[in-house]
């Protein structure tokens, strides 16, 4: 029995009596247009992924740059999100499309029986799981930047106040007015 998998960067053959054999592809411009396109996307897609989390990394609150200016952090926030979920949509195309034309070619009628069909590899797989989280990521960042009403206490502040809390306990009082 064989298997043959087709990916963005080589074409694998996988027999029981062997094992996997894989061979990389020798030219770009020799590639079917969804193969050269899905390359591109994918690239992209790891291009903005990447830029996406070093924008929503500044964002974070624990992050002790430019604390006092909340509303910067909150659309550094938003725009991660959306580059996340950009990366993810730039994720998903290319796989699916890829999915989509080895399906069509599976069944193709027209193909004699003689040539070997193209399956799923893994990489497709990974490639949609890749997708799907990317675009929950983005989700997820911009509903925790949106849902967020009011900028929360900074360390300094949050650490006085419970120095001045802390004093009023020790002398026996729950209140300052007391």
């Amino acid at each position: 029995m064989e298997n043959w998998t087709m990916g963005l960067w080589q074409a694998c053959v996988i027999q029981e009596e062997v094992g996997m054999q894989c061979k990389d592809f020798e030219s770009f411009l020799g590639l079917p247009a969804e193969l050269r396109v899905s390359r591109v996307l994918m690239f992209l897609s790891n291009g903005l992924g990447l830029l996406g989390l070093l924008v929503s990394g500044f964002g974070l609150d624990c992050l002790r740059i430019g604390e006092t200016q909340w509303d910067v952090k909150k659309r550094l926030l938003i725009l991660g999100g959306i580059l996340f979920w950009t990366a993810g949509v730039t994720a998903l195309v290319p796989v699916s499309w890829v999915a989509h034309v080895t399906v069509q070619e599976f069944w193709d009628e027209r193909i004699p029986e003689i040539v070997p069909r193209w399956e799923f590899g893994e990489a497709l797989f990974i490639g949609w799981f890749a997708g799907f989280s990317l675009l929950l990521g983005g989700c997820l960042l911009n509903w925790a930047a949106c849902g967020t009403q009011a900028p929360l206490a900074s360390g300094r502040y949050a650490v006085a106040e419970m120095q001045t809390q802390c004093a009023y306990l020790e002398n026996g009082t729950a209140h300052p007015s007391a």
